[in-house]
């Protein structure tokens, strides 16, 4: 698979770039808040959901960087930036808009973990960094069940 590289100027831009990262795991340690440059930046280990379309389980990762610039502000959820070897799994991204062009983007992690960040206007940049490597297993999500009216 070739790199990616995305611009997310929209949400319809977000989507994409957040169906691309689902299943990215990211440490503490490798989220920088660059408040002066008004700049987040991410190192995240990205699943290639592309690569399980062959025949034979290809599970692959790949080092993938994901930039947020024109950021306001920065608040977590549920993590401790001091702990930095805790390792977060990325489950979505969201952006919504409050006063057009400005807005708030969610990063969503597994655990009930949140990054929130003010935005002036959605401007995200994600690139791929270098080749794919073997993961040892397909990320899994356990589905709540629903237990059928008696």
């Amino acid at each position: 698979m070739q790199p990616l590289k995305l611009i997310a100027l929209d949400p319809d831009d977000i989507a994409v770039v957040s169906t691309h990262l689902q299943d990215a795991v990211v440490k503490v340690a490798d989220i920088v808040w660059l408040p002066s440059e008004k700049r987040l930046v991410l190192g995240l280990n990205r699943f290639d959901w592309e690569a399980c379309g062959c025949e034979d389980p290809c599970y692959k990762r790949r080092r993938t960087a994901l930039r947020f610039d024109r950021v306001n502000s920065l608040r977590c959820r549920n993590m401790r930036p001091a702990d930095r070897d805790a390792v977060l799994n990325l489950l979505a991204v969201e952006f919504a808009e409050s006063d057009v062009p400005s807005g708030i983007v969610t990063l969503i992690f597994s655990g009930g973990a949140a990054l929130r960040l003010e935005v002036e206007c959605l401007e995200c940049e994600l690139a791929d960094l270098g080749p794919t490597w073997d993961a040892k297993a397909r990320p899994v999500h356990e589905v709540d069940s629903i237990s059928p009216r008696g």
